[in-house]
C-alpha cells in the first residue's frame, strides 16, 4: 500500500480570519498528560492537539492519512516502512526524526504503557536512515496503519533529560515529568495545566502543517461536572462549546437561535463488566464463592436491565440499545451480534433460583460519575432493576481520574465501561476485553478477568489471519461467544450531541473528539 502526502484537510490557508480564542468543557478532566500511560479518550483526543501520531484519521472520510509520516510502503506481510515528515520541529526548537519515531513506538510497549493493543502484534521497530523507519510484525497486521492514529510522538531527548522514558504507572499515585508537562510537535503548545481546575493551550507559531483551517489561536478548556453548571455556561456565553450537553437540556438548546446542536453517531459502545475471577467477591453476603463465575447469574442481572426504558428516558433516545461490545461502524458486526438477550423479569427471577440465589444477593457495582452520557443516572437506573429480581447492588461512583485506576486494579465487582474503537476492527475491543489478561495488550481492559480458552484461541489465529473473509468471521464468531458466555452486560451505543454557539465551526467526528486542526470561531 502507497499512500499520499497528506490531504486537504490541512490544505485549507486561514485566509485572513481574525484570530480567536476556543472555551470549552466537558464533565471530567484528562487523568494525565503522559502520552502512553493511559487508554483514554478524552485525553487522546486533546492530546493530539500538543502531541503527533505518524498517521492520523481525516476528519471528513475517517481514513488514515499521513501526518508526522508523509506515506507508507508494505515491504513484505510483515514489514511496514514509513517515510518521515521532514522540517517538523519540536515545541523546544529541535527536530523531530527517526530516533524519536522509534523511541515512541517502544515507549508504547514499556510495561507501564497502557496502549499496548496499538502495539498488537508488533515485534520490533527500526530506524533505517533519519527520516524512515521500519516496523516488522510478528504475523500480517491489516490493521497496523490504523493502530499506529493512537501512538503519538515523543522528544527522546526531552524524555531522557526529564526522567519520563517510561510512561506514568495509571494504578500507582506515582508521577514523572511527563505527566503534568507537554512538548510536543503538533498545532498546539500547553502552557497551563491545574486538573480539574483549566487548561490552557497556545497556537504554535511553529508549526509545520500551516495550511490549517483554524483560526483559533488559544484553546481553554475547563471542566465541570455539575451539568446545570456546563449548560448554564453555554447559555450566558461564557464557554463556546460543550461536549456533553445534557439530554434534557437539547430541545430547548435546538430552539435557541444563537447556538445549535451537531448529533453524530460514536463508535463506542456502554456496558458493564463483572468480576469473575475471585472466589469470593468483595463486600458481598455470598461467602465461599463468587455468584458472577455462573452464567445463569451474569444472563439473570442482563434481562433484568429494561435497556429499552433507559434509552428513552435516562438517555433521551441518545442511545442505541445493543447486545454486542462494539458498535455498527466496527468490522466483525452483525445484526446478529447486536440483538440483545429480551428484558424479563420472570426469566431473570427462575435463572436466579436455578443459580442457587433465590433470594438474590448482595453485590458492589461501581459506575463513574463524569464519563459517559448520563453514567451515573443510568447505573442508578440499573440498581433500582436489580433489586427488583432480589440484587442489592451497592452502588458507589467515582469521578473518571480516580474511576479508572480503581478499576485497573480490579478493585470493582461489578463496574461500567465505555468503549470506543480507534482502529474500527473488532480485534481492537476482543484483545483487550475479552482475551484473558497476558502480554502484549491481552485483556488490558479486561477487568473482570473473563477467561475462555477458545475465546483465546479464535482471537489468536485472527491475530494473524491474513483472508479477511476468514479473519471477519473469526471476529464475529469470538462476538457470538462472547454473547452465549454473557462475558459482559452490554447496554447501548452512544449518540453524541454537541452544543455550541451558532459562530463555532467544527467536524464532528465518531470518535467523539475534536479536531484542532478544523475549528473556526467567527
Amino acid at each position: 500500500m502507497q499512500a499520499v502526502v497528506l490531504g486537504a484537510a490541512l490544505a485549507v490557508t486561514t485566509g485572513g480570519l481574525q484570530a480567536k480564542t476556543f472555551k470549552w468543557t466537558s464533565a471530567s478532566d484528562i487523568p494525565t498528560w503522559d502520552i502512553h500511560s493511559q487508554n483514554n479518550a478524552l485525553a487522546n483526543g486533546i492530546h493530539a492537539s500538543v502531541y503527533e501520531s505518524l498517521v492520523y484519521y481525516n476528519s471528513r472520510t475517517f481514513k488514515p492519512e499521513p501526518l508526522l509520516a508523509t506515506g507508507w510502503n508494505q515491504l513484505s506481510p510483515t514489514q511496514l516502512r514509513l517515510t518521515l515528515r521532514t522540517g517538523v520541529k519540536f515545541h523546544d526548537g529541535s527536530d523531530f526524526t527517526a530516533d524519536d519515531a522509534v523511541f515512541s513506538l517502544q515507549r508504547a510497549m514499556a510495561p507501564t504503557s497502557n496502549f499496548t493493543p496499538y502495539i498488537q502484534g508488533i515485534e520490533r521497530i527500526v530506524k533505517v536512515n533519519n527520516n524512515t523507519i521500519d516496523i516488522f510484525t510478528k504475523g500480517p497486521n491489516p490493521v497496523l496503519v490504523n493502530q499506529l492514529t493512537e501512538l503519538r510522538m515523543m522528544s527522546k531527548a526531552w524524555a531522557e533529560k526529564n526522567n519520563s522514558t517510561a510512561p506514568k504507572d495509571i494504578k500507582t499515585q506515582d508521577e514523572n515529568f511527563a505527566h503534568r508537562n507537554a512538548m510536543g510537535t503538533g498545532p498546539f503548545v500547553l502552557k497551563e495545566w491545574s486538573q480539574d481546575q483549566k487548561m490552557v493551550l497556545a497556537r504554535n507559531p511553529n508549526w509545520w502543517g500551516k495550511g490549517a483551517e483554524t483560526n483559533v489561536t488559544e484553546i481553554v478548556y475547563t471542566p465541570v461536572k455539575a451539568t446545570a453548571t456546563r449548560m448554564a455556561a453555554l447559555l450566558s456565553g461564557e464557554v463556546d462549546f460543550v461536549l456533553d450537553p445534557s439530554p434534557q437540556d437539547l430541545p430547548r438548546l435546538r430552539q435557541d437561535g444563537n447556538l445549535k446542536v451537531m448529533d453524530g453517531v460514536e463508535n463506542r459502545t456502554i456496558f458493564f463488566g463483572m468480576d469473575q475471577h475471585r472466589e469470593e467477591l468483595v463486600g458481598s453476603n455470598v461467602k465461599g464463592k463468587n455468584p458472577l463465575k455462573d452464567v445463569r447469574v451474569r444472563k439473570a442481572l442482563y434481562q433484568a436491565i429494561d435497556m429499552n426504558a433507559i434509552a428513552r428516558v435516562t438517555l433521551r433516545g441518545l442511545g442505541q440499545p445493543t447486545g454486542a461490545i462494539i458498535a455498527p461502524q466496527v468490522t466483525g458486526w452483525t445484526e446478529g451480534v447486536h440483538q440483545r438477550y429480551p428484558f424479563d423479569v420472570a426469566a431473570a427471577q427462575k435463572l436466579l433460583a436455578d443459580a442457587g440465589y433465590k433470594d438474590g444477593f448482595e453485590v458492589d457495582f461501581a459506575c463513574p460519575n463524569n464519563r459517559y452520557i448520563n453514567d451515573e443516572a443510568i447505573c442508578q437506573a440499573v440498581t433500582a432493576m436489580w433489586a427488583r429480581v432480589g440484587v442489592k447492588a451497592k452502588l458507589r461512583t467515582l469521578p473518571l481520574s480516580t474511576y479508572f485506576p480503581m478499576i485497573q486494579r480490579y478493585e470493582a465487582s461489578i463496574y461500567m465501561l465505555g468503549w470506543g474503537v480507534p482502529t474500527f476492527d473488532a480485534m481492537y475491543s476482543l484483545q483487550s476485553l475479552v482475551r484473558s489478561v497476558g502480554q502484549g495488550g491481552d485483556g488490558n481492559y479486561n477487568v473482570g478477568r473473563y477467561s475462555n480458552p477458545k475465546m483465546d484461541q479464535i482471537i489468536d489465529r485472527a491475530k494473524v489471519e491474513t483472508d479477511l473473509l476468514i479473519r471477519n468471521r473469526l471476529l464475529t464468531e469470538a462476538l457470538e461467544l462472547s454473547n452465549a458466555d454473557v462475558s459482559h452486560l452490554p447496554l447501548h451505543n452512544q449518540i453524541i450531541p454537541w452544543a455550541m454557539k451558532k459562530n463555532i465551526n467544527v467536524v464532528h467526528r465518531a470518535d467523539n473528539r475534536l479536531d484542532w486542526r478544523l475549528i473556526t470561531v467567527n
